[in-house]
């Protein structure tokens, strides 16, 4: 059975957006989403960043272009928020493509344009973090 890293972390995280998207339901836009999630994860004493920027390498050379990464959580989980009709392929291969630019080794995809937000959550390791953590 494979582990991820961070499990108690990824459950409050879920936890804060249950509880965001209890309080706004579905509709609004991705940036109220991160905001509120923002809040909450503040009330829960998590320590996270905001709309990070990564840089983007060609061939070992930076370029003048910079990934966002929507929230950081305790400088281990990348949370990417989405307020869409539903996940595609492209969302979840962004999520990975951050995860594998950045070192962190699991990502939480988050879609609030739904019913129930808890069937819209999908966990996601970055490839090399898959190695180090099935048994």
């Amino acid at each position: 059975m494979p582990l991820t890293p961070n499990n108690d972390l990824t459950h409050r995280a879920i936890d804060c957006a249950i509880e965001v998207h209890r309080q706004l339901g579905p509709g609004l836009l991705e940036g109220v989403y991160e905001i509120c999630l923002c809040e909450e994860l503040a009330s829960c004493t998590l320590t996270f960043t905001r709309q990070r920027s990564l840089a983007v390498v060609y061939k070992g050379k930076p370029l003048n272009l910079r990934y966002q990464l929507d929230i950081i959580v305790e400088e281990s989980l990348v949370i990417e928020i989405k307020a869409v009709q539903q996940i595609l392929p492209v969302h979840e291969a962004q999520l990975q493509t951050y995860l594998c630019l950045s070192g962190f080794p699991l990502g939480l995809l988050m879609n609030f344009n739904v019913a129930r937000m808890k069937d819209r959550i999908r966990r996601v390791l970055a490839p090399d973090a898959v190695s180090h953590y099935v048994r």
